[in-house]
């Protein structure tokens, strides 16, 4: 029952520490012991299923201990091997050196040492992720004493640059390949401080924390140490410790033991097994129901044995009857025979007093046992909201690029238990709901107000908008949790981008539009050409026309030579027109006399002046 009821699929984290600092054939470094021991207490607050942490190990010893933790990564889904101590880099390969090495020559390195290679054929059975930390960067002693027995073969500076071939497989280096670490004048080194710091945080990517990490680094050691880490991972999220699962079944509940030893003493039903509930519980809810169940039993054999008696002293009268007794002994034994009928219906009635108390103090205990079972599941309801909160601003802390100045004046130790130890227990306020809920609406695009925690009008609006186009009915006027984890199975937006006139939608944001020369931006929001302007006409230039007009009208017409080869034709016949006439179209009555004479026929007519 106990395999059943565990999860179902939980990954299994296992982690090898090592930490190396009494060198028998060099100076001793003081920080990589202390290093193991707190990198080692890390994985172990964070969970993992297997942490084993060695120190000042030999070559033999170091291979044994690679070897064993290769059996252990067979059944891992995560393997995760930490090594601070010196380390050396030859023709371009890793090695890390244990505490007997002598390394007089160049060639004793393959003998004396343990390739990095190994490691990763260590961690290789690991089913998801492949994880070596070296905090062995540090100024090699050997390197500057040992004889070289090939001018061309090359010692470098630090370790050298690593690209694993297995997929999933991180390589991380407390210094950039080609350069050394700092041991650090602490306790600890800085490259261990940072990572204890931020790989611990729950649901945070580990290139993430890395990325934390370099900057810890770079700026507590003045930007002289840079930390790097080859390999690469896939698009998911992979965190080291990953976010805490919310409990959505029934907890164990502390009397549960007190209820199973209860209802098998209430199936046994017998004076002994109440007896031995109560010496094995004397106080409490369920002894005080034991109690009255071993009452009840008190009560029935009371009961049986009044009867008992009257059937004897029933049995008694009817002899004394039958052998014709005195009167004196018969009428004594009718009163004894009543006496004890008196005594059992006395004993039925405290018999049945006593079954109706029990019964009610087992209802009792029902009701009793199903509000202890709604109160614990709306307390896991309300851990769960909070832990969700919880979870949700760690990871908005950890994207932050520094931390504030006051964070970095508490003490080392304060920080170290702060990143280590779980948030208090608190129960999540109607206000800290409706500011998540908020928080999730700007999220999806249905709210562009500010999260502030006050359901407002605005808050109800934007709800509401979410239910239009996610097709979900929740109530617009209350938040509630069912909402939030509506909102965060969103991964993207929900509603539409709505932009104002002059911008237009560009992803998940609003940008201006811009038209080109001779276009400008139209009432449908679209780029249209501009039109030209047409002069206006004024009421002034209007009436000088019309004036203009009437004075050509109203003067005399100059006389105009006749046109050549003009022909007039009237009533007398068709002639040349005359020397000075001309010919024009008639508009009324035409006569002849004064200073114009004019003749004419239809339609034209022949005028001189």
């Amino acid at each position: 029952m106990g395999l059943a009821c565990g999860p179902a699929h939980a990954d299994r984290r296992v982690a090898l520490i090592i930490g190396n600092s009494a060198y028998k054939s060099a100076p001793k470094l003081g920080n990589p012991v202390n290093d193991a021991a707190l990198v080692g207490g890390m994985f172990k607050k964070a969970g993992f299923d297997s942490v084993d942490v060695r120190l000042d190990l030999s070559a033999s010893e170091m291979r044994r201990m690679l070897r064993e933790f290769a059996g252990r990564a067979r059944d891992a889904d995560m393997a995760v091997i930490y090594y601070a101590g010196h380390g050396i880099e030859l023709d371009g390969n890793n090695y890390l050196i244990p505490t007997d090495a002598t390394l007089e020559t160049d060639g004793d390195v393959l003998d004396e040492t343990i390739p990095v290679e190994r490691a990763l054929f260590a961690v290789e059975p690991a089913k998801q992720l492949r994880l070596i930390i070296l905090d062995a960067c540090r100024d090699n002693p050997f390197s500057k004493t040992m004889q070289r027995t090939l001018a061309s073969r090359a010692i470098g500076r630090g370790l050298a640059k690593v690209e694993p071939t297995s997929p999933n497989t991180m390589i991380a280096f407390a210094a950039k390949a080609g350069s050394t670490a700092s041991d650090g004048d602490s306790k600890n080194s800085p490259f261990a401080v940072a990572l204890v710091e931020h790989l611990p945080k729950p649901g945070l990517d580990l290139r993430k924390a890395f990325g934390f990490v370099r900057d810890d680094v770079l700026k507590s050691t003045g930007y002289k140490q840079e930390p790097y880490v080859y390999g690469s991972l896939g698009g998911d999220d992979v965190p080291l410790v990953p976010t805490r699962p919310i409990a959505t079944g029934p907890q164990a509940n502390p009397q549960d033991a007190v209820r199973r030893d209860y209802e098998l003493a209430l199936q046994l039903a017998t004076r002994d097994g109440w007896e031995a509930f109560l010496a094995q519980y004397p106080d409490g809810f369920y002894s005080n129901l034991a109690k009255g169940q071993l009452n009840k039993i008190a009560a029935e054999e009371t009961r049986a044995a009044a009867e008992q008696k009257a059937k004897a002293a029933e049995q008694e009268k009817t002899r004394l009857i039958a052998e014709r007794a005195q009167k004196a002994e018969q009428e004594k034994a009718v009163a004894a025979a009543r006496a004890a009928e008196e005594a059992r219906v006395a004993a039925e009635k405290q018999k049945q007093i006593e079954q109706a108390r029990a019964e009610a103090a087992e209802q009792q205990r029902k009701v009793a046992e199903a509000a202890a079972a709604k109160a614990l599941a709306e307390k896991q309801a309300a851990e769960k909201a909070k832990a969700e909160l919880a979870a949700k601003q760690a990871a908005e802390k950890a994207e932050q690029p520094a931390k504030p100045t006051a964070d970095r004046q508490i003490p080392e130790a304060e920080q170290k238990v702060a990143a280590l130890s779980p948030a208090p227990a608190s129960t999540l306020s109607a206000a800290d709901l409706a500011k998540s809920v908020q928080s999730e609406l700007r999220r999806v695009g249905c709210l562009s107000a500010a999260a502030d925690g006050d359901w407002s009008a605005t808050s109800q609006r934007s709800l509401t908008l979410f239910n239009k186009y996610a097709g979900t009915q929740f109530d617009v006027k209350l938040v509630s949790v069912d909402a939030l984890d509506a909102l965060k199975a969103k991964a993207g937006r929900v509603c539409p981008l709505v932009c104002n006139f002059g911008s237009k939608a560009d992803g998940d944001q609003c940008v201006k539009i811009t038209c080109r020369a001779g276009y400008r931006v139209g009432d449908d929001n679209e780029c249209e050409k501009i039109p030209e302007k047409k002069p206006v006409t004024t009421r002034e230039d209007s009436r000088k026309r019309d004036s203009d007009r009437q004075q050509r009208e109203a003067a005399p017409t100059s006389p105009q030579a006749r046109s050549p080869g003009q022909i007039y034709c009237g009533s007398s016949g068709c002639r040349p027109v005359r020397s000075g006439c001309r010919l024009v179209a008639a508009t009324g009555s035409w006569g002849t006399g004064g200073a114009v004479g004019a003749v004419g026929q239809g339609n034209v007519a022949e005028v001189c002046n």
